[in-house]
């Protein structure tokens, strides 16, 4: 009998290096992500907003009990607790991976409250407390400046974080030198290390969207196609330089817009964060799944972005920025500004549970 034929995702992961995950918390996305070789989960305020909407269904009666076992609480609290039995039920899905593999995949990320992005105490203590949750708990940070203290101190304090909100090759390094220094404080305190997993995101998607913003803006004409390339660029020098120096970080590619943010990073040793409608794409596709990550972007590429773009060309050299400068890029701001309003959103979605509107009682 002939063995059943591999999904494009699953061939991706039969190659060597590449792992993906399904970027959403809902089971539902996820159960199908594993079937196909996903070994991990991601989840935001976005995102949880998105699996809310969508699974309502599933969703109404646990969202009622919160409110219901706990009167004293502020939406706030009931929306905390609802983003944790989302990521709890997606980690039990991925346990047994977890399990199957010593603990170094099948984990679900979690995001710390977007609003902290200035605050380092708050998010640390948040990671923290998340990192408790369940075994196979990775704790998502953003790569801002307050984000790079609190992910060197997460990480000493023995978390698995995921960097997000970082599109940059000076971001990723500030990350993966700060989980150098946590995992070396952690280990001169005599705790052990081996079970950390951190990894570093590029959302090369969103800077592409921005860069696009800046064209359309200021009228800049380009060679077409070329824009599509920024953010694989971006990562593929980032994926060098991690290989060159040995960072226990390992670059996870998020913030998907079409097929080569996915078949340009084949055969890498990283992570693709890929979302559900973008897998049922791939794996319906004809595009040849071949080993494409050691192809550097074409040389007029990289030249063009860089004469065209300031902003491509501070993401894309190592010292472009100062990790002062990081929550001012425009990505960073635009990303933010989404996670907070889906935040601000979700919580109003739940303070409708709590306080039905009157007047649209039938």
């Amino acid at each position: 009998m002939n063995a059943p034929r591999l999904s494009p995702l699953q061939q991706t992961t039969a190659l060597g290096g590449n792992d993906y995950w399904n970027d959403s918390c809902s089971v539902e996305e996820l159960s199908y992500a594993v079937a196909n070789g996903a070994v991990g989960a991601t989840s935001n305020p976005t995102i949880v907003l998105a699996v809310l909407k969508k699974e309502l269904a599933v969703w109404r009666e646990p969202l009622l009990r919160i409110i219901e076992g706990h009167p004293a609480w502020t939406e706030v609290e009931v929306a905390w607790r609802l983003i944790e039995e989302m990521a709890l039920k997606a980690a039990a899905v991925l346990q047994p991976i977890f399990e199957r593999e010593q603990g170094r995949k099948g984990r679900i990320s979690m995001q710390t409250n977007p609003t902290f992005y200035r605050d380092a105490e708050a998010i640390v203590a948040q990671a923290m407390h998340f990192h408790g949750l369940a075994p196979n708990i990775q704790v998502k940070i953003p790569a801002t400046l307050a984000g790079i203290t609190a992910i060197e101190e997460a990480t000493y304090r023995g978390a698995s974080v995921n960097a997000t909100v970082c599109f940059t090759l000076p971001q990723s390094v500030a990350v993966a030198e700060a989980v150098e220094r946590g995992l070396a404080r952690r280990a001169g305190a005599g705790q052990e290390t081996a079970s950390l997993t951190p990894v570093c995101t590029i959302m090369i998607g969103r800077l592409d969207d921005w860069l696009k913003v800046i064209a359309r803006k200021d009228g800049i004409v380009l060679t077409p196609g070329h824009l599509d390339w920024a953010g694989i660029a971006v990562i593929k020098k980032a994926y060098g330089l991690f290989q060159q120096r040995g960072y226990r970080a390992r670059l996870l590619a998020a913030a998907y817009r079409h097929h080569l943010h996915w078949s340009e990073l084949i055969g890498g040793d990283l992570v693709q964060t890929i979302p559900y409608e973008w897998q049922l794409l791939f794996n319906h596709s004809d595009i040849e799944v071949k080993k494409r990550m050691q192809n550097p972007v074409e040389p007029a590429v990289v030249e063009e972005l860089c004469r065209k773009f300031a902003d491509f060309r501070r993401a894309y050299d190592e010292n472009g920025m100062s990790p002062k400068e990081f929550d001012r890029f425009g990505a960073t701001v635009r990303t933010l500004r989404t996670f907070i309003g889906s935040y601000a959103e979700l919580l109003a979605c739940v303070r409708d549970f709590m306080l039905p509107d009157p007047d649209l009682r039938q």
